[in-house]
């Protein structure tokens, strides 16, 4: 017999609720806009006796401050017990000295955040990913959702996650757009996701918690020798994370006939145009999508579920063709030659860890700068100025293109570069059109570094952003 399927009205901030009461034995809250009504849910819910799925009633703790609400679930994870809180902008950032030890204890939690601006010349209440992206340092992994429906369904995956790999989760959505949009939406009952929780896992957290019956000793002070061995210990933990997301987000599929993958592609088979995005764009770029295709235009949309650990292997299984990346690891391009498609390194020549599918690499080479750094202070002329070193001064290059590349993409890539070194061409030379369809810069010059560096507010035409 099929199993009736339950609808609510509600929206985001209840839905994460829903979900995060299952898995919670302790909620330490404070209240920020536009997050307040998830631990007001939480608060309702225990004082009317409400059950989680271990048969409990939440412990709900309201604190002083949001440093103060991440310090009790740092040490009420530390205790044995479960523990969830609720933030967004300014609370978040007070977060983040917890965060760190959270992460490095690999203490399973979860933060639900409902994403919103940082206050800076100005307050803003407005939905935006600015608090989230400056807590991705912290070892949380982060996972996304860009509607009322996906919060019921993924914050369950964030959940079942944290506890089966250890390692603690941002679980964000857009403050106001999904946080406060009201939707009737499928509920997930408790039943269902009490059945796939992994209970060893669970035993297995209890039992490191800190008993007075079982001393041990945790936050030492470590000389760097041992302190990044630990470091170098804890990335198996999340080596194997996207596998332990993309399972859950298996059951999730399975319970809900939604699919969800770590990156979900939506669009033609033979996409010219691809937007990458996450958040509660995506729903508006399925329209779009849906309205160009019926013109002939061929475009797509990747939608992010998990930003960290961002898993290069699942872009790639989305349909991705080439890998391109921003920080100094060979693992993008080790995943891209392992499935058969190329990759673009960064900071080294990578093409010698994955010669069949680095297509070339940006070197940065910063013996210049420190050369004429220290020649600077010899010679007198130090005067602590900004340096912008670039091609023509050693500091920037290319690497040796791969011989599988396309014909003529050396003579192309030699003839830019005799540009840039001679001065005769430079990106922010002349007027430079903006993705709103504005100009910045001026026709014959160049635009001057501290514009550059400090007052570029705009992307570029071909840039588009959520």
């Amino acid at each position: 017999m099929t199993k009736q399927k339950k609808f609510i009205t509600c929206d985001g901030n209840q839905a994460a609720a829903h979900i995060s009461y299952m898995f919670s034995e302790v909620a330490a809250i404070y209240p920020i806009t536009p997050s307040s009504t998830m631990a007001e849910y939480v608060d309702e819910w225990a004082a009317a006796g409400r059950k989680n799925i271990f048969g409990e009633t939440v412990l709900v703790q309201e604190m002083q401050s949001e440093g103060g609400a991440a310090g009790a679930v740092h040490g009420s994870l530390q205790a044995g017990a479960l523990t969830t809180t609720y933030t967004a902008s300014q609370g978040l950032l007070l977060m983040i000295p917890n965060m760190y030890k959270i992460a490095g204890e690999l203490l399973p939690c979860v933060f639900h955040v409902s994403a919103r601006t940082l206050a800076s010349h100005a307050l803003c209440i407005f939905g935006d990913h600015q608090d989230v992206m400056s807590a991705r340092q912290t070892g949380f992994a982060m996972l996304a959702e860009g509607s009322v429906q996906e919060v019921m369904d993924l914050a369950g995956v964030a959940h079942l996650a944290t506890i089966k790999s250890r390692v603690p989760f941002m679980n964000f959505f857009d403050g106001f757009r999904t946080s406060h949009e009201i939707q009737k939406i499928e509920c997930i009952d408790y039943d269902e996701l009490a059945k796939i929780i992994d209970m060893d896992a669970v035993n297995t957290f209890k039992r490191n918690a800190l008993n007075p019956e079982h001393p041990v000793i945790r936050g030492t002070a470590q000389n760097p020798d041992i302190y990044f061995q630990g470091r170098e210990a804890a990335n198996k933990f999340y080596n194997a994370l996207p596998a332990v997301v993309e399972e859950y987000m298996g059951e999730i599929s399975r319970i809900t006939g939604r699919d969800y993958r770590l990156f979900n592609y939506y669009g033609a088979a033979d996409a010219e145009h691809v937007i990458i995005a996450m958040g509660s764009v995506n729903d508006t770029i399925e329209e779009t999508i849906d309205y160009l295709t019926k013109q002939g235009k061929k475009v797509g949309v990747v939608k992010v579920r998990l930003y960290r650990p961002f898993c290069a292997q699942a872009l790639i299984d989305a349909g991705c063709d080439v890998i391109a990346q921003h920080c100094d690891t060979p693992n993008p391009q080790l995943a891209a030659e392992q499935a058969g498609v190329f990759g673009v390194g960064y900071n080294s020549d990578m093409s010698k860890d994955a010669p069949k599918a680095a297509l070339t690499s940006v070197m940065w080479d910063w013996s210049a700068y420190y050369t004429q750094a220290v020649e600077s202070v010899i010679n007198g002329t130090w005067d602590g100025s900004n340096y912008f070193g670039g091609m023509s001064d050693g500091l920037v290059n290319i690497a040796p293109l791969a011989d599988f590349a396309a014909e003529g993409t050396q003579e192309a890539i030699d003839e830019a570069t005799a540009k840039i070194e001679s001065g005769d061409w430079d990106v922010f030379d002349g007027v430079i059109e903006t993705n709103d369809g504005s100009t910045v810069g001026t026709e014959g010059e160049h635009m001057s570094d501290a514009d550059i560096t400090g007052n570029m507010n705009w992307y570029f035409k071909n840039v588009v952003v959520k």
